[in-house]
């Protein structure tokens, strides 16, 4: 089961909205306030919002777009607004920040704001923005090996799973609302550079997160067959809420991964009976690789027992070692789930080609019929796209279409 991915960063939408302005930079104006600069009492959480929403009122009137970052740093950009306009929301703010001697520096020597003119200066915004974006890459890096360490630290100390934890965390699961633990990742269609298109949505449980909640001391998968028995109590639980059709989101067009007995579990029958007609050929039975070939002939006939309902049936869990022996039809499946990794791209190519193998393997299984899943770079979506793959999963899909949603033109108020 997957863990729960993060949405795109201030910093990353700041990058991509300065390089959408290249041919758009009439009359915008942009400033960047050093709220980072402040002394660490004057910039809590509560002063940074009070900070952004002195610009809500720009915002609104001029096509404006504000960027809190990571640092506490604020970005404002819009078109349209006098520098006048714009320094009436500076002077509130060293008003606000009065008592912090960087709200007293102005002029040449200013450390409060930096002022851009997008139409005459592009090309030193556009390098402020990647700059700022290389930096907090730089930092979630670091913070990212850290939480590595950690993490291992914590890992040998962790106790294996053991049927004793087993139970009680059982127990725990029959009792407990998973609504606040369940996640939902979509799969988008991406092709060329048009913007992504989902098309359903992966439903899942956030393990790591309810495991260090209920047992922080144990390594759920520690002991692999332990925790191919934990995840079937968690389809059932996850079926049954489903069952009672409570989220009207969850009614069609998504995947949800299952284990091969679920599949002719009471509760999947129970689920199965709770949906509307028409509904079962928008939904994607997900089944893991090491799962069917435990038990090929119990998944064969599960196979043919969900296909026959409606459902669409992928194969999951395939990595770069195992994709050269996955014959799709062989396996009668409708779609297979490829995770992407730096190694299927071809040694010393520049253009983030994939190699031969995955050339070869991919031709064998369909372009149409694979998901890039675990895409988290620009890279593994042009590397698919190369192979003519459309279908892509994963944090920089999230990324990308996080930005989307974002991209809300205001309406400029018509002249009186």
């Amino acid at each position: 089961m997957a863990l729960e991915q993060q949405g795109a960063s201030q910093e990353y939408l700041l990058l991509d909205y300065a390089q959408r302005l290249e041919r758009h930079r009439q009359d915008r104006r942009a400033v960047h306030i050093h709220l980072s600069r402040l002394k660490p009492q004057n910039r809590r959480e509560q002063h940074i919002r009070i900070a952004a929403n002195t610009f809500e009122e720009l915002v609104k009137q001029f096509e404006g777009q504000i960027f809190m970052l990571s640092t506490a740093d604020l970005i404002f950009v819009c078109r349209g607004a006098s520098e006048a306009d714009i320094d009436d929301a500076i002077v509130k703010l060293r008003y606000l920040f009065s008592e912090d001697p960087l709200a007293a520096t102005d002029g040449d020597q200013d450390q409060f704001a930096t002022w851009y003119d997008v139409e005459t200066q592009y090309p030193r915004f556009l390098s402020m923005a990647e700059k700022l974006y290389e930096e907090e890459q730089e930092r979630a890096k670091k913070q990212s090996q850290l939480a590595e360490q950690e993490d291992g630290e914590k890992a040998e100390t962790r106790k294996p799973l053991g049927p004793e934890q087993l139970g009680r965390l059982e127990s725990f699961l029959r009792q407990a609302d998973l609504s606040s633990v369940l996640r939902r990742q979509p799969v988008c269609v991406m092709a060329s550079d048009a913007p992504p298109k989902p098309i359903l949505k992966e439903l899942f449980v956030a393990i790591g997160e309810l495991a260090e909640t209920v047992l922080p001391e144990v390594d759920l998968v520690a002991n692999r067959w332990l925790f191919q028995h934990l995840t079937q109590t968690f389809d059932r639980r996850v079926l049954k809420v489903l069952s009672r059709g409570e989220d009207t989101d969850l009614h069609s067009s998504f995947s949800i991964n299952l284990n091969v007995d679920t599949l002719m579990s009471p509760e999947f029958l129970d689920f199965d009976a709770s949906l509307r007609m028409g509904s079962r050929g928008t939904i994607v039975i997900e089944v893991q690789l090491v799962d069917i070939f435990a038990d090929i002939p119990g998944f064969m006939f599960a196979r043919d027992f969900v296909r026959e309902k409606g459902y669409r049936v992928c194969l999951d869990g395939v990595n770069s070692a195992s994709l050269p022996f996955v014959d799709r039809r062989k396996l009668g499946v409708d779609l297979v789930k490829i995770f992407w990794s730096q190694d299927m791209l071809a040694a010393g190519d520049g253009d983030n080609q994939a190699n031969d193998t995955v050339r070869e393997a991919i031709g064998q299984i369909g372009k149409s019929r694979v998901i890039f899943a675990r895409c988290d770079s620009p890279t593994s979506i042009r590397a698919g796209q190369g192979l003519g793959v459309t279908m892509f999963q994963g944090r920089h899909v999230d990324t990308v279409l996080y930005a989307e949603s974002r991209r809300r033109p205001v309406a400029r108020p018509a002249a009186r």
